[in-house]
């Protein structure tokens, strides 16, 4: 397989790339940002996908025979009535239009794996099939659209098939989720009331698994449909954090009633829109942190079988990792209790 994956220097795509080389894959990586790994069977390739021409002169470069689109602007936090727009989103939008005429163009691709995300419909809302959109984030729009341009491609001579992770966790993670694990290492994390709130995650060398089955399966197993990505078992969001907190030796996590938690959520709007947008907690976060979603997984399971990593596997390769990574002291200077927000 000569496998061009874009986006491969970001979080899923970095683990990607090594699973995919673990099978014996030729990959080519495009990325704005460079890497670090070197492999004989690895081609970093910087490009920045509204770059049209340069995108489909790598394509006759490489000469791909699958593809995996990760590339992508993110933004968990903006809902969409704040007046943002969709410029920002030009990557998700018109970068995923010169992927497909650079895939179109070249002629020889078979499978073409693209990234969507959850967000498509948001968090709560269960959808009825597959286009069932009803998203609440500037990006998730930014998604939708880039869904859309995906579906008028049928009748082309690539396979298609569109997946759409829910909240990825692991090593490699960004920021937004580092600063959970740092709020967790201090003792400064809370639990928002005692319920358990079931989320459909998914590890991220899970993940990176289910891409590669995604890659290999039979044509009429995958081709013109959509998949979510995560492990197959809800996890509980305070057994999440709790296991966190007892691999890192952190102190245990305390809870705070959820109507003081809402009080702070208010306060946190005031000050978000006087300016103050480091204030950790608003009605946007709580929201999102208090709405239980569970996907069926069913069909991704069936077409991705066993997943390579457990849950205890997975707390135990994320603090491993975040433990040699995390600034010391950079969070200390910082007072105050926080709870995470969700993708």
């Amino acid at each position: 397989m000569r496998l061009l994956i874009t986006g491969s220097s970001g979080f899923i795509g970095s683990h990607l790339v090594v699973a995919a080389l673990k099978r014996s894959a030729l990959v080519a990586g495009v990325d704005t940002a460079p890497t670090a790994l070197r492999h004989e069977s690895f081609t970093y390739l910087s490009c920045d996908i509204l770059e049209a021409e340069k995108l489909r002169a790598i394509f006759s470069q490489f000469q791909p025979d699958h593809v995996v689109h990760l590339a992508a602007t993110h933004d968990i936090s903006t809902p969409v009535n704040e007046n943002l727009g969709l410029a920002g989103y030009r990557v998700n939008t018109d970068g995923t239009a010169n992927l497909i005429a650079a895939i179109r163009d070249y002629g020889r691709v078979r499978r073409a794996v693209f990234t969507s995300t959850q967000l498509v419909s948001r968090i709560g809302h269960v959808p009825a099939n597959d286009q069932d959109y009803h998203p609440s984030t500037y990006y998730g729009r930014s998604k939708l659209i880039a869904e859309r341009l995906i579906r008028e491609q049928q009748g082309g001579g690539t396979e298609w098939v569109i997946v759409r992770p829910t909240t990825v966790w692991g090593p490699g993670m960004m920021k937004h989720y580092q600063r959970f694990l740092e709020l967790i290492k201090q003792g400064r994390y809370i639990h928002t009331g005692r319920r358990q709130l079931f989320k459909t995650y998914g590890y991220v060398g899970n993940i990176a698994t289910q891409y590669c089955e995604l890659l290999t399966a039979p044509a009429k197993q995958v081709h013109e449909k959509v998949f979510y990505l995560a492990d197959y078992d809800p996890l509980s969001l305070r057994a999440y954090a709790d296991a966190l907190a007892h691999e890192m030796d952190a102190p245990p996590i305390r809870t705070i009633p959820e109507p003081l938690m809402w009080a702070a959520a208010k306060a946190g709007d005031v000050l978000n829109y006087c300016g103050w947008s480091r204030f950790p907690l608003n009605s946007f976060r709580l929201t999102n942190i208090l709405t239980e979603y569970q996907v069926d997984m069913v069909k991704t399971q069936e077409v991705c079988g066993r997943l390579p990593y457990t849950f205890e596997e997975g707390i135990r390769e994320t603090v491993a990792w975040f433990l040699t990574v995390r600034p010391g002291g950079d969070m200390s200077q910082r007072g105050g209790l926080a709870s995470s927000s969700e993708r």
